[in-house]
């Protein structure tokens, strides 16, 4: 198994012969930032799998489907907020046979994608976040599920933000989870890993394997620019992840 960092909350995973991708998006999408990350090429026989856990831009971009050119056998599946008509994708240049690969999945839905078994949470921000077994291995991608603690917005919606998150969390307790994607948000401050904090509380008592966590941030401010990540950089930022 490799896990390659693309840029922000974007992650691929390679899993045997199939490749895993999380919320891919162009480098140049998000207003006042350049994300340098680029996506290696497969052969054209490569299943490959592309998540989009909301429509956020910085989440999700439609420009995705024109992997569809290169991957014949790619499945998408995306956050109902995502969903984009026949007629629509047409008219924005795709192929009809496109809307045929896409799988839209709701909050609190349970799915099978080929030999992917496919489970969402509902997220505290928007769309969902993605459970997903396949290979004997397991996979818990956030996209915005998070303990969004804000400072100044009072006990009363922290609080019920933070009850919010962990019930749809408890919902991983006793799974086996190989790895996992979370959010690290620098504007929450000394908040910012609660989150992640959580997860690991709630599934140390009955987990079935270990946890590898991988963080990714989400932006800061909307001046300040992401710095470009070449090939070779982005080669050094592989997670190679044995399974045991």
């Amino acid at each position: 198994m490799q896990v390659i960092f693309i840029h922000h909350s974007c992650f691929l995973v390679e899993v045997d012969e199939k490749v895993l991708i999380f919320d891919w998006f162009d480098g140049d999408r998000v207003e006042g930032y350049h994300f340098g990350g680029v996506l290696p090429e497969y052969e054209p026989d490569t299943p490959v799998y592309v998540f989009a856990s909301h429509k956020h831009r910085d989440h999700f971009d439609m420009d995705v489907l024109h992997l569809a050119e290169k991957y014949p056998k790619i499945r998408f599946i995306f956050s109902k907020d995502c969903k984009m008509s026949p007629h629509f994708l047409t008219k924005h240049g795709f192929a009809p046979e496109v809307a045929k690969r896409i799988h839209y999945v709701g909050a609190d839905e349970k799915c099978r994608v080929d030999d992917l078994n496919i489970e969402t949470l509902r997220s505290t921000d928007a769309g969902v976040a993605f459970y997903v077994e396949t290979n004997g291995a397991a996979f818990y991608h956030a996209g915005d599920l998070n303990d969004w603690h804000w400072d100044g917005a009072g006990d009363l919606i922290n609080g019920s933000m933070r009850t919010n998150y962990r019930s749809q969390i408890r919902r991983l307790s006793g799974r086996k989870i190989h790895l996992a994607f979370v959010p690290a948000d620098p504007r929450l401050m000394e908040h910012q890993f609660d989150g992640m904090l959580s997860l690991i509380h709630i599934s140390e008592p009955t987990r079935q394997a270990e946890i590898s966590y991988a963080v990714f941030c989400l932006k800061k401010k909307k001046t300040k620019k992401c710095s470009q990540i070449s090939q070779r950089e982005q080669n050094r930022e592989h997670m190679q992840y044995t399974m045991k």
